[in-house]
């Protein structure tokens, strides 16, 4: 175009800062190609001349040099041979903030008149400081040495017009500072070390491109590097229309005005999904969904129980209509009741498997039908007989993390309640189970699990969308998790003007493993393996263990008592939330128990949150999952 210098497209990019896009670029000479580059994405484009190019991002990718690359060492700017045709031009274009790189020197072809004061052609002027005030003209102050006159202070406009020559400057620059500099970038350097590269070097540091075209809905990626001298149009083509890729997130930003409407996937979910559902497999590219409107939804995260095949998990709105009721939580090992406690205090549970005493390990007795009310957790040294105190009839025991066992909750509430009723009264994780659907769903895959746990509750950005086949059947997309790029078309809507069907929306999204693993990873969870048991200490002999204070559950049952007992138990617990293996006792044959370990005792499965205590004849416990 007349008028408009053009540039090579690796020259224009680099003096770019992505402040200042997007920016619209005109091919402006020759039909060029570069095959390779676009193998990566799968598509084969080219630049022709008159070409628009709509520049979006770019991202920086390596810092290469016309000559030679040089990964250490210090540069010196090259000045300019071209003059300045005034100070603010000259000092906009310095290679850092002025403020940072004072003082520097130039040289003005003709003589200076500053008010009474003038100075003669060719003469070097230092530049001390920048004077801003407010409503005034900036001022530069400089300084000159006196040759046969004294040396002087003065203050210059910027605005002053003439032909300024930047001086060579003694800064020095690492090639990481060049490269974080916008105006460092695009300048001339000679390398400090004179015997490794005698010639000036230009730093061109190389970009990937994110762009649009004006006859293309893809976003196209290529680097500065490809061969293409380019002009800058941004002005004369502000009303060219490009379209626009949005991401979800970016969607959300949108007013509200700009909805309901008509959007074109331009790519598509990832292959790896963290959902599976139904709509899933139509988002595919160059499909048409209805954004109906955005907003943000409370959900709660389900996963069944572990002893299915598959265990299955499910995002619900909270505005889900089925009913549920509270189903007793299992427990297989005391550390499961202590997480539960630490959780939500207030845990009373069952026993459901007989547990005999075992005294080297500080184990007590418990027997079917005995109910435990966990009062509180603490941190103490065991003895190696299990002591039992009398209180109101109540017995007051002591269960060490370690100890495997079999418990349910003790759970007497037989109401039925609303999802998002259930975050309010009771904490998380919750077990529940659906006894009505929700009959606003077509199909509820909710109903029929015997037991669903609450995992968390969480606020998600959300679009209402659907297809343009089945306008009223809307799901909702939860913009965080995943990722898609569309753009907004005019195309018209599905319905009359003004009469909009009613919708109805899927309440429940079920989700891959993958999801709650992200979710329970976002959330921090950090939750400790189950603490490490004794090994078992054959060379210790019974006869060195005092005699037990107490009478055993078994014997109790010789006596006449009825088993399982009315009396709830107090259970004490270690009070930290990682807790560590029980500390030492007093008693040396109880000390040699609970430390010695041996190499193959423990490993703790992540993924399956289980362990295996097996090592041969040193150990009798076997795989037990929590």
């Amino acid at each position: 175009m007349a008028g408009t210098i053009s540039l090579p497209l690796q020259q224009f990019i680099a003096s770019l800062d992505n402040s200042c896009l997007p920016k619209i670029l005109q091919v402006c000479c020759g039909v060029y190609f570069q095959g390779s580059i676009y193998e990566i994405s799968g598509s084969e484009v080219c630049f022709s001349t008159g070409d628009l190019i709509k520049v979006i991002d770019i991202e920086l990718l390596s810092p290469p040099t016309d000559t030679c690359c040089c990964s250490s060492g210090l540069f010196q700017v090259v000045p300019d041979e071209m003059p300045y045709g005034t100070l603010e031009e000259m000092l906009s274009l310095r290679p850092v903030g002025l403020e940072s790189c004072l003082p520097f020197t130039f040289t003005s072809r003709s003589k200076i008149t500053v008010g009474n004061f003038t100075l003669g052609a060719d003469r070097a002027l230092t530049v001390l400081s920048i004077e801003r005030h407010e409503g005034e003209e900036d001022q530069v102050r400089c300084h000159v040495r006196g040759q046969q006159e004294p040396s002087a202070e003065f203050r210059i406009p910027v605005s002053l017009q003439g032909e300024f020559r930047e001086c060579e400057s003694e800064e020095r620059f690492t090639l990481l500072e060049i490269m974080s500099s916008l105006c460092l970038r695009s300048r001339k350097f000679r390398f400090v070390n004179t015997t490794k590269c005698e010639r000036t070097l230009v730093l061109i540091p190389v970009y990937q491109v994110h762009a649009i075209m004006n006859m293309r809905k893809s976003i196209l990626k290529f680097p500065s590097s490809l061969e293409v001298d380019v002009v800058d149009v941004t002005e004369m083509c502000s009303d060219v229309n490009f379209v626009t890729p949005l991401s979800l997130t970016e969607v959300l930003s949108q007013p509200e005005k700009s909805f309901p409407a008509v959007a074109e996937i331009l790519e598509g979910p990832e292959t790896c999904s963290l959902f599976r559902c139904s709509w899933l497999p139509e988002l595919s590219k160059n499909s048409h969904l209805i954004f109906h409107k955005i907003g943000t939804s409370a959900m709660v995260l389900l996963s069944s129980l572990k002893s299915r095949k598959t265990q299955q998990y499910f995002l619900v709105s909270q505005q889900y209509g089925g009913r549920f009721r509270r189903r007793p939580r299992e427990f297989n090992s005391v550390y499961e009741l202590y997480v539960a406690f630490m959780q939500a205090p207030g845990l009373k549970v069952s026993v459901t498997r007989s547990c005999e005493e075992d005294e080297e390990e500080g184990l007590p007795a418990l027997s079917v039908g005995e109910q435990l009310e966990v009062v509180r957790s603490e941190t103490m040294e065991l003895p190696c007989e299990t002591e039992v105190k009398q209180k109101d009839e109540r017995e007051e025991i002591c269960l060490p993390l370690y100890m495997q066992g079999h418990f349910v909750e003790v759970v007497a509430d037989n109401k039925k309640y609303r999802l998002r009723d259930l975050g309010k009264e009771f904490s998380l994780p919750l077990d529940v189970k659906v006894v009505s659907r929700d009959t606003e769903l077509e199909t509820d895959p909710l109903v029929g699990f015997a037991c669903l746990r609450i995992e968390g509750a969480m606020l998600e950005p959300t679009i209402q969308a659907s297809f343009l086949h089945r306008p009223d059947h809307c799901f909702e997309i939860p913009t965080q998790w995943l990722s898609m790029s569309v753009s907004f078309t005019q195309e018209a809507l599905p319905w009359p003007s003004g009469q909009p069907p009613k919708c109805h929306v899927d309440r429940v999204t079920e989700v891959t493993d993958l999801f709650f693993y992200e979710y329970r990873r976002q959330g921090n969870s950090d939750a400790a393996p189950p603490p490490r048991p004794p090994k078992r200490n054959l060379s210790s002999s019974k006869s060195s263990v005092r005699s037990p204070k107490k009478t055993s559950k078994a014997a109790k049952s010789k006596h006449g008592e009825s088993v399982p007992t009315k009396e709830l138990a107090d259970l004490t617990l270690n009070s930290k939330r990682r807790p560590p293996a029980p500390p030492p006792p007093v008693s040396m044959a109880f000390l040699t128990c609970m430390t010695v370990m041996c190499d193959c005792y423990l490993k703790y499965i992540v993924g399956e949150k289980s362990f295996v205590t097996s090592c041969g004849s040193c150990c009798s416990l076997k795989h037990t999952t929590v």
